[in-house]
């Protein structure tokens, strides 16, 4: 773990001169594969081909390392190995296994590069290798930013091909067949004669034999399951209620507690516990960081005796006001808090100076909570000798060192179990709840501690979303866009989050501009600049980070200044794009719309184009006014992922992005008074009601050539297609989130 922290610290240019990976760190490290941890515990009889294929005569176990927070994680995963594999769902069981440097993710790494997606010249392909082979090498393991399927698509088929062609290899010298006369199917190697040598009955023999290594992967034209519809393993418990998230977790002899932390995210100055220490079923009261924590024999009773404490709390290291956040990001966009310059096409200057007329806006986006259903929480035993913790995090191996930073141990001697989890948005990217769960175990070592956050505390911990503000200024000429200028201020969750862990953000933030800077859009004078505001109140990656802002701002403006060049929302979009595969995304949302048809009165349609993650979406909505307020009837959103592992489960991600990003721009943000966010449970921070939901038409497209994730580029241009979308209807542009400060919604 150490390796991670040496890399992570350490500021990388990427400049004149492009950097390969395999040059910048050498071939044979970058190629050398990490140690397979499922030999450290092979029972006699067992066999792991690699660190993501198990079998015994029990059964076949695949491993799905990336965390399953409701994406579907677990099922893609296990569905691309069993595709070479040869075997079929209900045929082999999932396990997420150890945190593990084995299980890298490079395809985060290759966002951090500061180069459009779509930009494929040689020092933007060596930037993305450089920050691959920075994954490879440190053994990032981690899931967030969209990166779970194209950081699998070729490695686990791979897993599963090595796995099958050594099963083959076993059966060959099992049966005297040669390997060339074999065949697989169903679990099981199918001989000559026909008959089946079932994978378990392989196991001991292939345990003996060294894994064969060169395989060659199937044409798509022979998949059974990548591509093709498919039911998730969870749908099934989850409509009966039968799954297992981590919350649902019960021991024999397990306490249950809860914390009690300072809402201001500082100091806890003193507290007296005298009133919850008396309540029944209540066991102890610990000290914890900023806060205390409760013991007790059941969840409910360690919340109301939480309740009863009263605590002094020390002051809110940032404003205590909202007011004072909003006139700080304001007064950011100075020089002295220059973030970067992401962009300049031609010369807006010059531009803005020439024009007889300029049109400015400025728009904001509020913080915003993450509000998973299931909060945030663990089970936990510390003993001397080790500490196991069962709970789900985005980043196990940033969480082990977390823990053994609480604990003492050695982070070899953290036994963290993965979790089904009930939703994330980014907020199981942090580590509060592992920390605090640590300091109660240590505490209380030898006992089993089941650590849950009420609602209120989970909202009150909560690092929410960025606060933002942008301001524009554009020319347009001859029905046309021609200058475009856009500024972004705003908090840094990057910086913010990764300060928490000890480790510096390398260079610019580049989430600040991502989804307004790489608009794939030959806007004559194109500039983006992004300024950084300090010192405001903690902040993390929200589900499509800074996309579900920027994306916003920036496509509205450019709604703006279409309008006022008396053009087409879609016409203009696709004349000035520059890229083939995002014109055809937005070619297929318009006709699916049947973009240009009447309406109707007091009826509007809007437009949007997003890209994040490499991923192009556009999004039409169409919006009724209404004596109470805006009702939206339909949604057309399309999108382009290079290859859609399952198209049930694209559907649903799609679908569920545009319901989050439609919801959180029309109700929801985080204020701060006193140094403490006002807002505590859902009916303060109200997502999309079920009669306000629309029906969503979605169309997956598959002309990029690079694989991609969908489970956030849906979100970030539901705000503007719906901004665009009231314009149409009304004539009133609304520029701050939430919309419904400015506008009703039935």
């Amino acid at each position: 773990m150490a390796s991670i922290g040496k890399i992570a610290r350490r500021t990388f240019l990427v400049g004149s001169v492009a950097i390969a990976g395999g040059v910048a760190f050498g071939y044979y490290a970058v190629k050398k594969p990490h140690k397979n941890p499922l030999l450290d515990d092979l029972a006699n009889g067992e066999a792991a081909f690699n660190p993501w294929v198990k079998i015994s005569s029990e059964g076949v176990t695949l491993i799905t390392p990336h965390t399953d927070l409701g994406q579907g994680a677990y099922s893609m995963q296990a569905a691309l190995i069993a595709e070479e594999l040869d075997i079929e769902f209900g045929q082999f069981d999932v396990d997420p296994g150890p945190p593990a440097a084995a299980y890298y993710n490079t395809a985060i790494g290759p966002e951090i590069a500061p180069f459009r997606s779509t930009d494929e010249s040689f020092q933007a392909n060596a930037a993305r290798e450089f920050f691959g082979a920075v994954g490879k090498l440190t053994g990032i393991q981690g899931t967030g930013g969209s990166s779970s399927v194209p950081d699998s698509f070729e490695k686990l088929r791979l897993a599963g091909a090595v796995a099958r062609e050594t099963l083959k290899k076993a059966a060959a010298e099992q049966t005297g067949v040669a390997i060339e006369d074999l065949k697989t199917a169903n679990g099981a190697v199918i001989l000559p004669d026909g008959s089946e040598l079932k994978y378990t009955e392989l196991a001991a023999t292939a345990a003996e034999i060294k894994p064969v290594q060169n395989v060659t992967l199937r044409d798509p034209s022979q998949w059974r399951l990548v591509g093709k519809p498919m039911q998730r393993m969870d749908i099934v418990p989850k409509s009966t209620g039968t799954l297992t998230f981590g919350i649902d977790l019960e021991f024999e002899n397990m306490h249950h507690a809860t914390v009690k932390v300072n809402p201001r995210r500082g100091p806890m100055l003193s507290y007296d516990a005298s009133a919850a220490e008396a309540m029944r079923g209540v066991k102890r009261v610990l000290p914890v960081t900023n806060g205390v924590a409760v013991i007790a024999d059941n969840t409910w009773r360690a919340f109301k005796a939480a309740e009863a404490i009263t605590c002094d709390w020390g002051p809110a290291p940032y404003p205590a006001e909202q007011e004072d956040h909003w006139n700080a990001v304001a007064n950011s966009f100075t020089a002295e808090h220059l973030d970067n310059e992401w962009r300049h096409d031609g010369d807006a200057d010059a531009a803005l100076e020439a024009a007889d007329s300029v049109v400015e806006a400025e728009y904001r986006a509020p913080y915003v909570a993450h509000q998973p259903l299931e909060p945030i929480g663990a089970v936990i035993m510390v003993t001397d000798a080790r500490v196991d913790i069962w709970v789900g995090n985005q980043f196990p191996r940033f969480a082990q060192q977390q823990i053994a930073d609480v604990t003492g141990h050695d982070v070899d001697d953290i036994h963290i179990y993965g979790q089904y989890v009930g939703g994330s948005f980014g907020h199981r990217l942090e580590f509060e709840n592992v920390t605090l769960a640590a300091e109660i175990g240590n505490q209380m070592r030898g006992e089993i501690i089941k650590l849950t956050f009420s609602r209120e505390e989970d909202f009150a911990q909560d690092f929410p979303r960025q606060i933002t503000m942008s301001r524009g200024k554009g020319v347009v000429g001859n029905g046309k866009v021609d200058t475009f200028d856009l500024s972004i201020a705003s908090v840094s969750a990057s910086e913010s989050q990764f300060g928490r862990i000890g480790l510096s953000s390398p260079g610019p933030d580049g989430q600040i501009a991502a989804g307004a800077w790489n608009m794939p859009y030959a806007i004559p004078n194109y500039r983006m600049t992004a300024y950084k505001t300090h010192e405001l109140a903690p902040t993390s990656s929200w589900r499509s980070v800074g996309a579900s802002t920027a994306g916003f701002f920036a496509d509205s403006f450019l709604d703006e200044l279409i309008h006022a060049a008396g053009a087409d929302p879609v016409e203009e979009r696709l004349r000035l794009m520059d890229h083939d595969v995002s014109r055809k995304v937005l070619e297929a949302a318009a006709e699916m719309s049947n973009w240009g048809s009447p309406l109707g009165p007091n009826r509007g349609r809007g437009v949007a184009f997003v890209e994040s993650f490499g991923v192009p979406v556009a999004e039409v909505i169409e919006v009724t006014m209404t004596d109470a307020g805006i009702k939206i009837d339909k949604v057309f959103i399309a999108a382009d992922v290079g290859k859609i592992v399952d198209p049930v489960n694209f559907d649903n991600q799609v679908k569920g992005g545009v319901v989050w990003g439609l919801g959180h721009a029309m109700n929801c943000e985080i204020t701060y008074s006193d140094g403490m966010a006002q807002q505590s449970n859902y009916h303060a921070h109200e997502g999309m009601r079920l009669h306000q939901c629309p029906e969503i038409i979605v169309r997956g497209l598959e002309n990029a050539e690079k694989i991609r994730g969908v489970g956030e580029p849906p979100v970030p241009p539901a705000a503007p297609a719906l901004a665009n979308a009231i314009f149409a209807a009304t004539g009133k542009r609304i520029r701050e989130m939430p919309f419904n400060k400015h506008i009703q919604f039935v």
